[in-house]
């Protein structure tokens, strides 16, 4: 029977080094302490914000100096307990550090509406008068424009004390599915068993024997249902959240209220579904590649992951991958390529899947210490994919970090799905370039199809059905386990037409964690089609594009997120990146089925 290894099997250079925050839980508990006291100085402030230039300088700057320290705090909580989500160490100082952040913002959550209430022309006297304003300019500019949706100072206090609440559905979520749940074993081909792990499902449904897809498929859904009453009812609840912050903000809806944060209009969240749902022909025809490709008469859910490659991925160790991966980034740059390697070097990433580690992978890290990559790496193609979405997040924080304030740093998801899937783009394009090996090259070509499957259409999906269900909830609708599954399979029936959409697969929305942070998933769908039209770029002009794309890295927030790309050269208000990333998903559908 396989089993997944402890934390303490694994080398420590497969390990991140999170002593670039703290050295020890000591040094962070000192921070913390300090912490606490520093939050209390933020209220010598309150009603004098805008009373001059220098005292909105002060406060601004004293507002910065906590958030930095209290990101630092709980970044190290957070990373910590995602390596044991079971070890209650960690979990309490997750809750402690949420707590503290949760104090800061309430602390700190005068400052918006004392700004909004100055007018503009006294806040541009001051940026004019004081130079450490300048920095601040876009950032008064965004505070003013959400003036409409910004209540009084007490009641923003009061929504900043509620965030530990109102977030309280996603904690519940995480806890339940990543440390309390634990799914059952399937018999393997080769006799011996298979523990299915939340993070080797999908590796799990490559496999190609199909009866043994067939049964972990059905083990690992069955599972689902046992807890569908528990998962429902967080995700009610986080929709119902969702509404009532938006209303508290004066919002029409909730998706209205989560797009104005970036400043992304809703139509492009319209465009994008539209787009998408008048091509579904092309992800039609990828199932019936698929299909023919396995020799089966139908295609079956249990299906939708099985390579159409030869048989399963070629064993792919970590160091090859990072290889490969350093070597797709030259276009970007010496520089690009040379601070990726040194990162890779410096313990950045945490590598290998472990008992009761987080599940999934992500890029974190914060402004004072260097990126960090949680993975669960699986020694596939699939793997070293994730690998270089991560790292692109990763070189996107550190030049963001070399370029731009504090106040800047936290770059939106519109953009940060951007650089994450140029490395993919890019890593695809040099692989078929440079592999000579004919099965590795199919199966690279495989993936990155399933990438676009996954990334373009099915994250669409995602995005459709969590509208969906915001609007039910906004009519008054129950949301009960029976109505998600039923909009989820609706979808389902739409998208995967050719193939047999079963009562199982029904369940799938419960399974994806990132519904609980409202209206998010749309993004990797813009992000993949902004990347392929900056890749475009890239490969046609060379190092001009190149430069033009490292500008837009470097700019975090400094700037909203449809200006900024258009510093890449894009325009995401128009269909036509959607359509080209389609085009060139279509043209890749039709490479395969060439070489068959």
């Amino acid at each position: 029977m396989s089993s997944v290894p402890e934390r303490s099997e694994i080398a420590e250079e497969y390990t991140w080094d999170l002593t670039d925050l703290f050295a020890d839980d000591e040094e962070w508990e000192a921070a913390y302490g300090a912490l606490e006291d520093r939050v209390e100085e933020l209220s010598a402030y309150e009603g004098r914000v805008t009373e001059s230039a220098a005292t909105l300088a002060e406060v601004l700057t004293l507002r910065e100096s906590i958030m930095r320290e209290v990101s630092n705090v709980a970044a190290y909580a957070r990373m910590r307990r995602d390596e044991d989500t079971t070890n209650q160490r960690y979990q309490a100082l997750t809750a402690r550090s949420q707590s503290l952040a949760a104090d800061a913002s309430s602390a700190a959550s005068f400052i918006e509406p004392e700004l909004q209430a100055t007018d503009e022309e006294t806040l541009s006297a001051f940026v004019e008068e004081n130079p450490e304003l300048g920095a601040y300019e876009h950032y008064i500019d965004d505070t003013l424009r959400m003036k409409p949706h910004t209540r009084s100072a007490e009641i923003e206090a009061l929504l900043a004390d509620l965030s530990e609440v109102t977030g309280a559905a996603g904690d519940v979520y995480n806890m339940l599915t990543n440390a309390d749940m634990t799914f059952p074993t399937v018999d393997a081909p080769d006799g011996d068993e298979r523990a299915i792990t939340l993070s080797n499902f999908t590796k799990l449904q490559k496999h190609p024997d199909r009866a043994f897809r067939k049964r972990t498929y059905e083990a690992f859904y069955d599972e689902w249902a046992d807890y569908r009453n528990s998962v429902g009812t967080a995700y009610k609840n986080s929709v119902k959240s969702d509404g009532k912050l938006a209303a508290a903000r004066n919002y029409d809806s909730a998706r209205e209220a989560a797009l104005d944060g970036p400043n992304v209009p809703v139509e492009v969240y319209e465009m994008l579904v539209e787009t998408v749902q008048d091509n579904l022909d092309v992800l039609h025809r990828h199932a019936e590649l698929k299909r023919e490709a396995l020799g089966v008469d139908e295609l079956r859910m249990w299906d939708l992951y099985a390579p159409i490659a030869d048989g399963e991925s070629p064993d792919l160790g970590y160091d090859r991958a990072t290889e490969h991966v350093i070597e797709a980034v030259e276009p970007l740059g010496d520089a690009y390529r040379d601070r990726m390697a040194e990162g890779l070097d410096s313990r950045w990433v945490d590598v290998y899947e472990t008992a009761n580690k987080q599940s999934g992978a992500y890029s974190g890290g914060t402004y004072d210490s260097q990126p960090y990559v949680l993975l669960n790496y699986q020694d596939d193609i699939a793997s070293m994919y994730t690998l270089a979405h991560e790292l692109g997040h990763s070189m996107h924080s550190e030049l963001t970090s070399e370029e731009q304030p504090y106040v800047y740093s936290g770059y939106e998801i519109f953009v940060a799905e951007v650089a994450s899937t140029v490395n993919e783009a890019l890593l695809t394009r040099h692989l078929l370039d440079t592999v000579e090996d004919e099965r590795f090259r199919r199966h690279v070509l495989d993936e990155y199809l399933e990438r676009f499957r996954s990334t373009l259409f099915r994250q669409t999906m995602f995005a459709d059905f969590e509208h969906r269900v915001h609007e039910l909830d906004a009519r008054g609708e129950a949301l009960t386990p029976d109505r998600l599954d039923e909009v989820y399979s609706g979808l389902k029936d739409d998208y995967y037409e050719p193939a047999v959409v079963d009562d199982r697969i029904a369940r799938e929305w419960m399974r994806i964690p990132h519904f609980y942070r409202a209206y998010y998933v749309y993004q990797y769908a813009t992000g993949i089609s902004a990347a392929n039209a900056i890749v475009d770029r890239i490969t046609t002009d060379g190092e001009p594009a190149a430069a033009d794309y490292r500008e837009f890295l470097r700019s975090g927030s400094r700037g909203y997120p449809l200006e900024l790309l258009e510093t890449a050269g894009i325009d995401m208000s128009s269909p036509a990146p959607v359509e080209a990333a389609i085009d060139t998903y279509d043209g890749m559908v039709a490479e395969f089925a060439s070489l068959r």
